[in-house]
C-alpha cells in the first residue's frame, strides 16, 4: 500500500524487453530497497528483483504493460517512485494500491495563478467514481479533484508537486495511469447489493 506522496522523481535506467514482458531498471534515491519490497513506479505496484548501487529493477509482465503507461517507458525518462507505506507512517495522502484502473490522457494544461490545472480525459468507466474534491492518484500521485465533467476531470498542481513528480512535465497528449478510490469502488459494491 502506498498514500501517493512521491519520494523521488526517478531516473529510468534501463528498459530490457524479453520473452515475458519487460526488466525496468531504475536509479534513484529512495533508500532502502531491499529484493522482494514493492515499490510504486508511476502509479505501478512493483516488486524490486535486484537492488544495489542506488538502483532496483523489477520485471514488469505483458499484463502490466498492457494496463498501463508503463510500456511507453524508455531508457532516460523520469518515473515517480514511492516505496510501501511502513506501519505507523503517516498517510499524508491517500490509499494507493498501485492497482491501476485504467489509462487517462493530457488534454489540456494551463496556468492559474501559481497553480497549474492539467485535464485528463478519461474513460467512463473510471470516471463513474471520480467526484470533485475527491481523490485519486495519477502516475501514482495523490491529488484532490478539482472539476470534474463528461469525459474529463481536472487536478490543480501546486508548484511542490510540479517540482518533485513527473506531472511538471504533463503535457497534452501524455498518457497517464489513473487509480481512483478504492473506497468508491467498495461503497458501489456494496450498494448494489
Amino acid at each position: 500500500m502506498f498514500t501517493g506522496l512521491v519520494q523521488d522523481k526517478a531516473l529510468v535506467a534501463a528498459v530490457e524487453r524479453n520473452g515475458g514482458g519487460v526488466r525496468l531498471t531504475v536509479e534513484t534515491s529512495v533508500a532502502p530497497i531491499a529484493r522482494g519490497d514493492s515499490v510504486s513506479v508511476n502509479g505501478v505496484c512493483l516488486t524490486a528483483v535486484e537492488t544495489g548501487g542506488g538502483r532496483f529493477s523489477a520485471e514488469v509482465m505483458e499484463e502490466t504493460l498492457r494496463r498501463s503507461a508503463l510500456a511507453g517507458l524508455s531508457e532516460g525518462d523520469r518515473v515517480n517512485v514511492e516505496p510501501a507505506v511502513a506501519a505507523g507512517a503517516p498517510m499524508g495522502g491517500h490509499i494507493v494500491q498501485g492497482h491501476v484502473d485504467g489509462l487517462g490522457e493530457v488534454e489540456d494544461v494551463r496556468e492559474e495563478g501559481f497553480a497549474r490545472v492539467v485535464r485528463i480525459a478519461a474513460p467512463v468507466d473510471i470516471l463513474r467514481y471520480v467526484v470533485e474534491k475527491g481523490s485519486i492518484a495519477v502516475d501514482g500521485v495523490s491529488l484532490t479533484v478539482s472539476a470534474v465533467d463528461r469525459g474529463w476531470f481536472e487536478v490543480s498542481l501546486i508548484p511542490e508537486t510540479l517540482e518533485r513528480t513527473t506531472l511538471g512535465e504533463a503535457a497534452t497528449g501524455r498518457k497517464v495511469n489513473l487509480e481512483v478510490d478504492v473506497v468508491a469502488k467498495y461503497v458501489e459494491k456494496l450498494v448494489a447489493r
